[in-house]
């Protein structure tokens, strides 16, 4: 049977760190955003684009699959920040790689981006139409955070990738959920800068090129939304709770992740996280930790792996995974 699978991993985030502390002058604290978000640290970058963290984590990538840039035959990026609204930010990266067999493109759908961009490329590679797909999830949230708010707490830069590659082996994506719902567009959003509201002076001095959330919105969206997929998604593959071996999700919060867990059923040990060094980094929080569990060693052949992700939109997925 014609499938993907996962056949190398990569990730890369900047060396600058910015600990809890720091928020302190917002009126936020270490204690606070460690209880609720699970968080002491995040990555900022200090110059580095989108494009530049997307091509470290991508060249990693492609270096652990044992490829070189020119077997690539496409590059999907998920990204909400990208280095320019034109041309695609995928651009940026198969130059600075230098892919130039690849076609590349972008995928917005925020922090479900990752998921979406890998779903996309199961398809071309089970149609047989590419063989060897680089899906990165890449963000710097920095560049839409205005650091005079207690919501900057939330996200941190960084990205992952993966290569995905044609098998007919048993192993490889089982299945996918992926759904959208528009109404909930206003809870996480940049209002400014495309064509609903350009940039004006009036624009930029009213803060509208930042990111504006709804937290209470996003949580309880998430704990919702995201339990049902995975129970659907299960239940549609015959496949019990006790049978998956990890949960490899976005990173919103830890209370969001507990809350999921619970609803699910899955002991807390079965779901990765590393959000208390790098924060929500958006399109990069699936392949990044996908990239430090392959780098522990921990995913042996033949376990059942669960990915999940919301973001805004709403959009929201699952993905069952046979490695």
């Amino acid at each position: 049977m014609d499938n993907a699978y996962i056949r190398g991993t990569g990730s890369y985030a900047p060396e600058n760190v910015v600990k809890n502390d720091f928020f302190e002058s917002v009126g936020s604290n270490d204690a606070w955003i460690q209880k609720n978000l699970g968080i002491k640290e995040r990555r900022i970058s200090t110059g580095e684009t989108t494009s530049d963290l997307a091509a470290m984590a991508g060249k990693e990538a492609i270096k652990n699959a044992g490829l070189t840039p020119q077997d690539i035959d496409l590059i999907i990026l998920a990204t909400a920040t990208p280095d320019r609204l034109a041309p695609s930010c995928a651009c940026f990266v198969q130059e600075k790689i230098e892919a130039f067999n690849a076609v590349a493109f972008d995928i917005s759908a925020v922090c479900s981006g990752a998921l979406f961009a890998t779903t996309t490329a199961v398809q071309f590679i089970k149609s047989g139409m590419y063989k060897n797909v680089l899906v990165i999830g890449a963000d710097t949230f920095s560049n839409i955070t205005d650091w005079n708010r207690r919501d900057a707490v939330f996200f941190g830069d960084g990205a992952g990738a993966m290569v995905l590659s044609h098998t007919h082996e048993d192993k490889g994506f089982i299945d996918f959920l992926l759904h959208t719902d528009g109404r909930g567009k206003d809870s996480w959003n940049i209002p400014a800068g495309g064509s609903l509201l350009p940039t004006t002076d009036q624009t930029l001095k009213e803060g509208l090129q930042y990111f504006q959330m709804d937290g209470p919105a996003v949580f309880q969206t998430a704990i919702k939304v995201v339990p049902e997929s995975i129970k659907k998604l299960l239940s549609k593959n015959k496949v019990a709770i006790d049978e998956v071996n990890y949960l490899i999700p976005h990173q919103p919060s830890v209370r969001i992740l507990e809350e999921i867990a619970n609803r699910i059923s899955l002991p807390w040990e079965k779901v990765m996280t590393n959000m208390d060094r790098y924060a929500n980094t958006s399109g990069g929080t699936i392949p990044m930790m996908l990239d430090e569990t392959v780098k522990k060693n921990l995913l042996k052949e033949g376990d059942l792996v669960l990915f999940a992700a919301v973001g805004a939109g709403w959009t929201w997925g699952t993905a069952l995974y046979k490695w």
